[in-house]
């Protein structure tokens, strides 16, 4: 029911019935603002099957909206928060969850506090996935950002600090990040989804997540400069099939993170109507599984993603895009289970790398409406430990080496 509502949201639009404003108003003398989104995308595939959707025949399974609050309580105190609801596939199944709620005080400019369910800062893009609308392209590079993980990566459920230190000589400003919580999957996730291909099915996957980022920016301005870290110890629950023993049914299961860390390094460039970003991240997961006291098998899944990306404002109502990005991933296995996971380590082979060509342009139709034309052209597919888009699930005949994807995307924000 909701996939329609929203459709005849957009179809409303389109025929440009009425206008989109913030909902901003009074309450005992602080403004309070409600500010939302929604978008509906198709995406079409040459060959394999990506993103959990029927894309080599063309799906609109690609749908996500958001209603958010926020006010200041006090010139140094603000507190907000956002409900967000998606349908991508497989991913979502239109379970509304509450993304992000905040309480946010700021003692000084040099340092502040927040709570609740935070944003996480992970490099560039991680704390602002839910924004789509300030960007150029249909889909952030996928290998850094994941639209597959974005519940995993949203946010934690803990505290950060926080701050802006300028320094000395016109060296240009700190700006710092720290933060520790508890990291809570949805089941509508890529990590639940490619677990269940294994015929192993998580009821919850979460733990410990903590981390800092580290910005700079530079005196030569439009220069941003950063490095982020992240570490979680993370446990799943759930049930398994025994390949070599399927009669016995469901058994329990319990997985542990040995270790688990992400470093990620960027930059950011910004001079008129041009910007140029470019990231590195380098994951690394060590997890062992077991039946409760019977290994099953433990599994190191080593990724590493960069891309370098341009987008330029050509006229007020367009902008284009384009970016490269490089993914590969090796994953050893060693256990029971390991036939199940053939050791993989040559990344010049298409089942352990993504590259991915990206062209792009935005049309601003009207100030809250826009619609963005992508086309991605993607050598290899990744198949492995790790969710990168493409499932094994939705593509039973095997993969093709390569994949040409457009994607339409149209949006809405108030």
């Amino acid at each position: 029911m909701r996939r329609p509502i929203v459709e005849i949201v957009l179809a409303c639009l389109c025929a440009g019935q009425f206008t989109v404003q913030a909902q901003d108003f009074k309450l005992f003398d602080r403004e309070v603002q409600v500010h939302g989104f929604a978008s509906q995308g198709f995406v079409y595939t040459n060959t394999n099957n990506w993103l959990t959707m029927n894309t080599s025949q063309g799906s609109g399974a690609f749908t996500d909206f958001g209603l958010n609050v926020s006010t200041s309580i006090t010139d140094k105190l603000r507190v907000g928060a956002q409900v967000y609801d998606r349908n991508l596939g497989q991913f979502g199944r239109y379970h509304p969850s509450l993304d992000w709620a905040v309480v946010d005080y700021r003692f000084k400019n040099w340092f502040g506090v927040r709570g609740g369910k935070v944003k996480t800062t992970l490099g560039l893009y991680t704390d602002t996935q839910d924004l789509d609308f300030l960007r150029t392209f249909a889909l952030l590079p996928q290998s850094v950002y994941p639209t597959d993980l974005r519940d995993a990566a949203i946010a934690h459920l803990g505290g950060d600090v926080y701050g802006t230190v300028p320094l000395r000589h016109g060296l240009g400003d700190i700006v710092y990040t720290a933060y520790a919580g508890h990291r809570s999957d949805s089941i509508y996730n890529g990590y639940e989804y490619l677990a269940s291909s294994y015929k192993l099915y998580y009821s919850s996957y979460g733990g410990l997540q903590y981390g800092g980022d580290l910005r700079w920016h530079t005196p030569l301005k439009g220069l941003l400069i950063g490095a982020s870290r992240m570490n979680e110890d993370l446990t799943g629950k759930g049930t398994f099939i025994n390949p070599f023993n399927p009669d016995a049914g469901l058994l329990p299961e319990s997985g542990h993170s040995k270790a688990d860390w992400t470093n990620q390094f960027y930059a950011e460039h910004i001079a008129g109507k041009l910007r140029i970003d470019m990231e590195y991240r380098r994951f690394l997961h060590d997890e062992r599984d077991d039946s409760g006291v019977t290994l099953l098998f433990e599994n190191v899944t080593d990724v590493r993603g960069w891309y370098v990306s341009g987008t330029y404002r050509v006229m007020k109502r367009l902008a284009l895009g384009s970016y490269y990005s490089r993914y590969s991933v090796t994953s050893v296995t060693t256990g029971p289970l390991a036939p199940l996971f053939p050791p993989q380590t040559d990344t010049s082979l298409p089942a352990n790398h993504i590259y991915d060509k990206v062209i792009s342009a935005r049309f601003d139709l009207k100030k809250f409406w826009n619609i963005k034309i992508e086309g991605h052209f993607m050598d290899g597919y990744g198949a492995s430990t790790y969710p990168d888009g493409f499932y094994p699930q939705v593509n039973p005949q095997g993969f093709k080496p390569n994949t040409n994807a457009l994607v339409v995307k149209t949006g809405i924000n108030f």
